[in-house]
Formats: structure tokens, C-alpha cells, sequence
């Protein structure tokens, strides 16, 4: 521990900060005691007197949470930023009322602009010719340089694609060390089916909700700028972003349509999926049953996909239709009346330890999770009875700590890289099979469109992706925010390194080992480039 304190966390500049900090304060506290006295309610009892002051004082700090919660003295409660109604937020008034300044002021604080933003275009265009050499600089888009030829179509073109994207889906519930909790088992069954193929090692394009759903619709690393946020992407042409997803599916001739569980309200999704290029956008509070139930984020996964299922079907038509479907159930605080849907407890986890069995929050967790996972599976099925032919694609938008770590379940007692870092992956096709995808073992969020293009796309068809196809095979996987190869894993925000194959064990842990640094730069710098230059898309 003192090492860790000492060397890692600077401790001995920690120790020093307390001088000065000390210092403030007690400068601080002179200066409040020296500002002049107001008179106040006396009162002769003594009792009364501490009665009074107390409640004014209390008074006093129940009236700041009030405001500063929006009205409510519960912190879930408060008004969010995603849940505002759009006429508020579109209003140049409204909108930027609805955070106080000094909340807007810390944000700005705790978010300082990221280096490679920050660069001058020379240093970038160094950096992005290192996995871009034909980038010439100044008023070159460096996405035009990733073009692909399609080699010729290795399935028969589906009617239908589907690309679900569930909430917090990650790999650690299908490694093999928890199997006693029976959390994937829907998912697990789907994988042993023929025509599945799955990858156990893949990485997540953003570490949060926006930025993964932003990289992936882009097909650029969103590096926690919320690209969504962007408005200069929300009018783009988005002809100039070629690496974006539902352009180049509307190229083979797909209609594209997304839908989010909650309010596209969140994360501006109103603006933000149209300027992507979909044709279409739909939230669950509009096309779900009036009154449907919802959690914070989004309508129940079950009720949400019912009705996507419903609308499909009811479009069905000639025209080929991609999908991309992104739910909301598997989030915290996991409240929903999940004995109503089937799920106990008991009969979920016959194996579960007793000290997890007591801890009602965390079976909260467990049946959350794995009500998440049926509702994706029962969906998937309704879909393939209906269209048998479908592509599916099945991933999560990032990992998730859904797993107790710390409860005694396994021997170690906290989480590695490999279940901080990797999310699920799985995609089903009739004709689909391991070699299709070069048997590879390995892969990310950016390695998913190239590959759709790889499968259905005619031979000589023209695409555009900053990382392969799962076609060929992948030896590394690089993201700005971690790396893997075939034996390890490391964190870039960590800066440190393990074994990738999953151990129940403690597993040893390199700290200050950063490969691919080079890769992960130049990613940035692409996403950097454009951000400066929003000329380039509009």
C-alpha cells in the first residue's frame, strides 16, 4: 500500500498539498468570521435559542438541495439533461438555463479539451500517416483513405439485418468462471446454434453509453468528445463522413431505421441519428403503448421490442431493411417487478452462495441482467420465425460492473482488464460459419461494418472503415482506450497490462506497459482532425 501511495499516486506531493490547503482554510475561515454580524432572533430560553438556530440552519441547506435538485430532495429524481423535453432544449433561452452556471461552469472544469484536439494540424497529419500514409494534411479528409473493395459476397443477401445493441452487455456474464449464475443462458444457447458465430475477446468503442452508440454510427472513435452533442454533425453532409454506418448500407440498398427504448431526447439522438445518415429514428415512449411502464432511461425491454417487432411487421415490404435497435432495461437501479416476468431468484442461481442470496440489491442485479438477455433472445427468435433468412448482430454498447467482484464468489476479489474492457459478440446467419470469419478470435466494435460488407456486399463494391473485416484475421485489437492481442490485455487508462484468457484466480498485473502506442495516437488525431475542421463535413 505504500508503495502504491508513494509511487503511483505521487503521495509525497499529496502530504506537501496539505500545507497550503491548511493554509486556505484557515485564511477562509478568518474571512467568514470577520464578515460583520446581522442580527438574529434571540431569544431568553437558552434551549429554544439552540432549537432556532438549528432549524434555520437546517432550513438553510434543505432549501439548497431543493433548488439545486430541481425541486425534490431525492437525488434520482432531479432533472436530467437527457430528459428535458425537446422545445426546451431548442430554445436559445431555455435550453441553457436549465443548467445553473456554476454546475456548467464545473463540467467545463472536469472536462478539460483533450490534447490530441488540441494539436496543431502538422503534429496530427505526422500522426495519422503512420496507419495512413496517403493523408496529405490541410484540407484532405483523412476517412477518404481508408477505402475497401469488397471481395464478394459470402452469404446470400438478407431481407433484413438486425443490429441489437443491448445496454451494458458485456463479456464477463458468458465467461466460463461465473456459469454457476446462469445469467446468459438465453444468449448461450443462441451461440451453440448453427449458423452463430462468436467472439469472446472484443472491445468497446466508448466506455460509456454515447460514445460507443456514437463510434459505431460513425465509424470513428468518438474519444469521449460526445460527438453526438456535435452540432455541426447534426446538419453534416453526411456524404463526407464515409466511414458512417447507415450510409453505406443504404448504398447495397437497405432502408435504415434505429430505435432507442427511451426518449431520443437523450443524448440528442433526435438530431444526432438523422445527421447520421438513417432514414428513420423512433424512441420507445412513441411507439409503445400509451402508459407503457419505463425505467429512468427507457420502456421495458419486452414491451419496447414487442412493439419494434410489431412496426416491422406491420412495414413489411419489398424494400431490404437494415434495423438498429438499442435497449435500456439492463442499467441500474434495477427496479423492475421482475417475479412478473418470470425470473426468481432461487430457481435463476440454484448455486448461488448464500452471502450473494441475502443481498437483495445485488439479485436485483442478477435478474436484471438476465431479463435484459431473454428479452434480446425472445426478440431475435420472434424475428427469425417471421424472416428466417436475417443477419443478426448482437453486441453491447460497453461493460458493465454487473458482477458482485468483491462478494466472494470467485478467489480474487476485483475486476481485470479483460471484464472492464470487453463487451459481447455474437452474429447469426444461416449460411454463416467460423471460417467465414477466419476463425479469428479477436475483434472491436469499428471490425462489425466492414464486415457486414464483407459478407453480403457485390464483389467490387466500394466501402469505407478505419479498422478490417473479421474476414481477415485480426492479431491485435487497438481503441483509445485499451489493446489486446492473442495473450494480453492492457488498459490505457491504467497504463497497465494482464493476460487476456479469463482466470478465476488473482492474475498478474504489469504496470507502465502501454503498446501500440503509435495506432491508438493516430485514432485520436483522425477524430481530433475533424473536430477542428467541421468544414470538411458540411
Amino acid at each position: 500500500m505504500a508503495d502504491i501511495f508513494f509511487n503511483q499516486n505521487h503521495g509525497v506531493w499529496i502530504l506537501l498539498s496539505f500545507i497550503p490547503y491548511i493554509a486556505v482554510c484557515i485564511w477562509l475561515t478568518n474571512t467568514v468570521l470577520g464578515i460583520p454580524r446581522y442580527g438574529f432572533l434571540v431569544m431568553e430560553n437558552e434551549y429554544w435559542q439552540y432549537a432556532c438556530n438549528t432549524l434555520m440552519f437546517l432550513s438553510s441547506v434543505a432549501i439548497f438541495y431543493w433548488f439545486r435538485f430541481g425541486g425534490t430532495f431525492r437525488h434520482r429524481l432531479k432533472p436530467e439533461w437527457d430528459e428535458v423535453p425537446q422545445i426546451v432544449k431548442e430554445d436559445v433561452f431555455l435550453g441553457k438555463a436549465t443548467v445553473d452556471d456554476l454546475i456548467a461552469l464545473e463540467l467545463v472544469l472536469k472536462h478539460p479539451v483533450p490534447e490530441f484536439v488540441k494539436k496543431d494540424d502538422d503534429e496530427s497529419k505526422a500522426s495519422i500517416n503512420k496507419i495512413c500514409p496517403e493523408f496529405s494534411g490541410e484540407t484532405d479528409n483523412p476517412l477518404l483513405h481508408f477505402r475497401h473493395i469488397a471481395k464478394g459476397p459470402r452469404i446470400n443477401k438478407p431481407k433484413y439485418i438486425f443490429f441489437l445493441l443491448g445496454e451494458s452487455q458485456c463479456q464477463a456474464p458468458f465467461d466460463s468462471i461465473y456459469n454457476k449464475l446462469h445469467l446468459m443462458d438465453a444468449s448461450k444457447k443462441f451461440q451453440q446454434e448453427k449458423g452463430t458465430v462468436t467472439l469472446a475477446n472484443f472491445q468497446q468503442a466508448g466506455m460509456i453509453s454515447q460514445t460507443a452508440l456514437g463510434s459505431i454510427l460513425l465509424g470513428v472513435y468518438d474519444c469521449d468528445l460526445e460527438l453526438n452533442e456535435n452540432k455541426a454533425l447534426w446538419n453534416c453532409d453526411i456524404s463526407k463522413i464515409p466511414t458512417a454506418m447507415a450510409v453505406q448500407l443504404k448504398k447495397l440498398g437497405y432502408h435504415t431505421s434505429f430505435w432507442y427504448g427511451g426518449s431520443l431526447n437523450w443524448g440528442s439522438l433526435m438530431h444526432f441519428v438523422p445527421g447520421a445518415g438513417f432514414d428513420e429514428a423512433y424512441g420507445g415512449p412513441e411507439i409503445c403503448p400509451a402508459g407503457s411502464p419505463s425505467t429512468w432511461l427507457g420502456v421495458y425491454d419486452h414491451i419496447f421490442l414487442k412493439s419494434v417487432g410489431d412496426i416491422i411487421r406491420k412495414n413489411d415490404g419489398d424494400t431490404p431493411q437494415f434495423h438498429f435497435i438499442y435497449t435500456t432495461s439492463n442499467h441500474g437501479p434495477y427496479n423492475l417487478p421482475y417475479g412478473d416476468y418470470g425470473l426468481d431468484i432461487d430457481e435463476l442461481m440454484p448455486e448461488m452462495p448464500d452471502k450473494l442470496r441475502r443481498d437483495t440489491m445485488e439479485a436485483r442485479r442478477f435478474m436484471g441482467v438476465c431479463y435484459a438477455d431473454r428479452c434480446l433472445m425472445n426478440f431475435i427468435e420472434d424475428m427469425r420465425k417471421q424472416y428466417p433468412d436475417s443477419l443478426f448482430i448482437v453486441t453491447g454498447d460497453h461493460s458493465a460492473a454487473v458482477l458482485p467482484y468483491d462478494k466472494g464468489i470467485l478467489p480474487r476479489n476485483y475486476q481485470t482488464i479483460r471484464e472492464k474492457m470487453l463487451t459481447s459478440f455474437y452474429i447469426h446467419h444461416p449460411d454463416l460459419t467460423k471460417d467465414m470469419l477466419a476463425n479469428n478470435v479477436l475483434g472491436e466494435h469499428q471490425n462489425i461494418l466492414p464486415t457486414i460488407m464483407e459478407l453480403i456486399a457485390p464483389e467490387g463494391f466500394e466501402y469505407y472503415s478505419i479498422k478490417p473485416s473479421l474476414t481477415e484475421k485480426i492479431e491485435h485489437v487497438v481503441t483509445p482506450y485499451s489493446w489486446m492481442d492473442i495473450k494480453f490485455i492492457g488498459s490505457y487508462l491504467e497504463k497497465n497490462r494482464q493476460q487476456l484468457a479469463e482466470s478465476s484466480d488473482p492474475v498478474d498485473t504489469k504496470i507502465n506497459v502501454e503498446e501500440y502506442l503509435e495506432e491508438r495516437e493516430a485514432l485520436q488525431d483522425i477524430t481530433g482532425w475533424l473536430v477542428r475542421h467541421p468544414e470538411m463535413v458540411q
